[in-house]
This record gives C-alpha cells, sequence and structure tokens, in this order.
C-alpha cells in the first residue's frame, strides 16, 4: 500500500517537470507562428499596394496639372507661369538643342507638369507630347536632364469587307473601318490597280492590324492579307519574308511591285486620252495626241513611275511647257509635261527611283487649265500608258514556294470564311515589343 502510494506520488511530480520543461518550447512555437502570421498579412498588405506611373514617373509624389498649348505660347511662357527662372528656362533649351527644338512646340499639342507636393509647388518634370507615341521629358535639376521617351504601344487584329458604292474613302466609313486603312492599300495595290477607275460594285476584304496608344488608334496599320475586286478580277495581296525583306505577292507569287506604278500622281481624273488625232482645245485643230491627261490641282505633286535617270529637263513654250523625261531602261523613256516647276535637285543626269517626285502639276506651255500630259515610249514610239503591261518584279522563288503556297492557303481561307468587320470584343490585343 505504502509502495502504491509512492508511485502515484513520482508519477504527479513528473508531470508537473514536464509542463514545467516543455511549456517554454511551446511558448516559442506559438510566437513563431503569431510572428510568421504577421509576416503574412505585411505580404499581403504590400502586394495590394499599387504604385500609378505617367510617362515613367510615380504619380503618387506629386501634383500633376495637364494643359494644352495655346496660341502664341512657347516654352518660356508656359514654364514662367510656374516661376521658372528665365536662367532656367535658357538653360533647358541649350540642353534640348540636340535632343528637340523647343521652337517646334506647336498650338494645340498637350503638356504635363509634374510639381512638388510643397507650398512652392516647384515642377519637377515637364512632358511635351510631339506626337501621339513621342514625348519630350524635361527633367528639373541641378543640371535639367532632357530625353525622350516614347509611349506603349498595342496592336488590334481586325478584318473588314468593304463593299464600294461611290469610293474607297467613304466605303470604309461606311464598314466602320478607319478610312485611312485606304491610303495603305492604294500603296500595296499601286502597281496593280487604277484607284481613281474604282468602280461601283468593287470590293476589298481585308485582314490587318493597327496600333493602338492608350487605346487610341493610330493611323498605322500591317496588312496581313487582301483580296481587292477590280471589274470583276480578284487581285490577291499576300505578304512574304524573302530575302530578308517583306514584300507583297499575288496569289501564284508573283510581285505585286511592278517595274511601273499604274499612274504618275493622284489626280482627279482623266481629261484626256491617247490618240491620233483629238481636236486641240487651244490650237482648235486636230492633231496626234500621243499621251494622257491627268486633272489635277496646280501644284500635285508628279512621281517617277519607275527608277531610271533624268535625260532631259526643259521648257517648250508651244507645246509641253516645263518637261521632264526620264529613261528608264534600253527600252522604255517617259515625258511628264505642264509642270509649274520642278523637283528640287531635278537636272539630267541625276538617277531617280520609283515613287521619287519630279515636279509639280501646271499649266506651263499650251494648256488650257492645270494637268499633267504623261507619255511613254517604247524602243522610241510612243504607246498609250493606259495599255502599258509592266512586268513583276522578282517572284516567290521556287525554294520558299510551298511556305508561300502554305501561308496563302491560311490567310486566303480567313479573309473568305469571316465576311464580317470584328466587334471590339472580338480584336486580339498584342503588346508590340
Amino acid at each position: 500500500m505504502k509502495k502504491t502510494k509512492w508511485i502515484w506520488i513520482w508519477a504527479v511530480i513528473g508531470l508537473v517537470l514536464g509542463i514545467i520543461i516543455f511549456w517554454p518550447s511551446n511558448k516559442g512555437n506559438k510566437e513563431a507562428i503569431l510572428e510568421a502570421s504577421a509576416v503574412e498579412e505585411v505580404v499581403d498588405t504590400t502586394e495590394q499596394q499599387q504604385i500609378h506611373y505617367k510617362y515613367g514617373i510615380p504619380n503618387e509624389n506629386f501634383i500633376i496639372e495637364e494643359g494644352t498649348v495655346g496660341k502664341n505660347e512657347n516654352l518660356s511662357l508656359i514654364l514662367s507661369k510656374y516661376k521658372v527662372s528665365p536662367a532656367k528656362i535658357h538653360e533647358i533649351s541649350q540642353r534640348c538643342k540636340d535632343i528637340f527644338d523647343v521652337r517646334s512646340i506647336r498650338r494645340g499639342q498637350n503638356y504635363t507638369l509634374f510639381l512638388a507636393q510643397d507650398s512652392l509647388r516647384s515642377p519637377e518634370f515637364f512632358i511635351y507630347e510631339k506626337n501621339a507615341l513621342e514625348y519630350v521629358v524635361i527633367d528639373f535639376k541641378e543640371t535639367a536632364n532632357v530625353y525622350v521617351g516614347k509611349k506603349d504601344i498595342t496592336t488590334k487584329e481586325k478584318m473588314a469587307n468593304i463593299i464600294i458604292n461611290s469610293n474607297l474613302w467613304n466605303a470604309m466609313v461606311d464598314a466602320q473601318a478607319d478610312p485611312m486603312l485606304a491610303v495603305t492599300l492604294s500603296d500595296i495595290y499601286a502597281w496593280s490597280i487604277d484607284f481613281y477607275g474604282i468602280a461601283k460594285g468593287d470590293s476589298v476584304r481585308v485582314l490587318y492590324e493597327q496600333s493602338y496608344v492608350e487605346d487610341k488608334p493610330l493611323q498605322d496599320f500591317n496588312v496581313k492579307a487582301a483580296i481587292f475586286t477590280n471589274s470583276g478580277k480578284d487581285f490577291y495581296a499576300i505578304p512574304f519574308e524573302q530575302n530578308e525583306k517583306l514584300a507583297y505577292f499575288d496569289e501564284e507569287g508573283n510581285s505585286l511591285q511592278k517595274t511601273f506604278l499604274k499612274a504618275p500622281l493622284k489626280y482627279s481624273r482623266i481629261s484626256s486620252g491617247f490618240s491620233n488625232n483629238r481636236f486641240h482645245p487651244v490650237l482648235k485643230r486636230y492633231r496626234a495626241h500621243h499621251g494622257v491627261d491627268y486633272a489635277a490641282p496646280t501644284g500635285t505633286e508628279v512621281h517617277t513611275i519607275g527608277d531610271g535617270v533624268v535625260v532631259k529637263k526643259a521648257f517648250q513654250a508651244n507645246g509641253g511647257g516645263n518637261y521632264v523625261t526620264i529613261k528608264h531602261n534600253s527600252v522604255y523613256t517617259t515625258t511628264y509635261m505642264h509642270l509649274s516647276k520642278f523637283a528640287k535637285g531635278i537636272q539630267p543626269g541625276k538617277r531617280v527611283k520609283q515613287g521619287d517626285v519630279i515636279g509639280y502639276v501646271g499649266s506651263t506651255g499650251l494648256a488650257t487649265g492645270p494637268h499633267l500630259d504623261f507619255r511613254v515610249y517604247k524602243n522610241g514610239t510612243p504607246i498609250n500608258p493606259l495599255k502599258m503591261s509592266s512586268p513583276p518584279k522578282e517572284p516567290i522563288s521556287a525554294e520558299n514556294m510551298p511556305r508561300f503556297i502554305q501561308m496563302r492557303d491560311s490567310l486566303v481561307k480567313i479573309l473568305k470564311n469571316n465576311p464580317k468587320i470584328l466587334t471590339d470584343e472580338q480584336e486580339s490585343s498584342n503588346q508590340k515589343s
């Protein structure tokens, strides 16, 4: 009985000692758990904090004021409103010289000032938006720092099916597409389609990307594929990179870019065609007119239809007035007449590239109004420019043809199976690098 009593006594003592020994360890674990929980809460709070930036500058540290350049305003007038000293403005102007001409600040452009969060509200940064993409940053330090920044560009892929009832521009508007896309298409098809001869019922299906800055559309387009139906004939435009150069090709792999442009200018109408017996409006008698008259406003740019060398620049009082003749190769020569003036640098012997400006529309010589008399000679014999066939430039090589066919079939399938314009919800946005 006594033995049992002592066993119980020692058991109680052992239990008490165990509690005393292990209690600090448990307390430490509890503190560690509490500490870990506190850290997790801090981390979560930190992750929820978002710093907002504008032009790469954190907004929270400044008072931000935005404005627009007013009439007769310049950098000096704008900064003087914020008590920037004339000496500082002069220093900034000097530092801008190699980066940005402060005299080019234009009325209507936006600017932003980042001001110190104190009673003085001193300017810390001045940002001038040169255009939709680029901006100039003036960092007000002891030595002012000036640099040019660029906004992020995103692209949206779109598709449009456009039916032409009057002209391509109006058709773009009716189809809810940016009408400036018409300019891009006219550049791509410049060698294949006369855009001033587009008829009612012509159409174009186009898959393209448009660039955006801050959700505002830019007039910057990347045409990924197009089918233009003109007078019942389909003209394909498939982009493909060959020899490290991106160009557009038709469905058979022929380059859309030809040796000669379809027309040497943007004209309003053809006022007189090629004829062996035309009634001359000034001389009042019939005689040959071996050219095409393009009516256009005085000063309209005239472009050479192909690469070549200027062989003549002269004035003919009783005929073509100011005119330029260009030899393109051993076969073809072109002449551009009745120019109001010649382009800068145009002289006999000068090499020109396709599309170069060589002069401007006028009415010099025998002319009743401003127009371009355009003439083409093949082996010295005048030919009708509107019926001239132009050989294409380098086609898709045999080596690249399988890859081109695969790309062509994929793009054409997309064009033909998606006739409607994509809505905003269907547009896909991609960040440009």
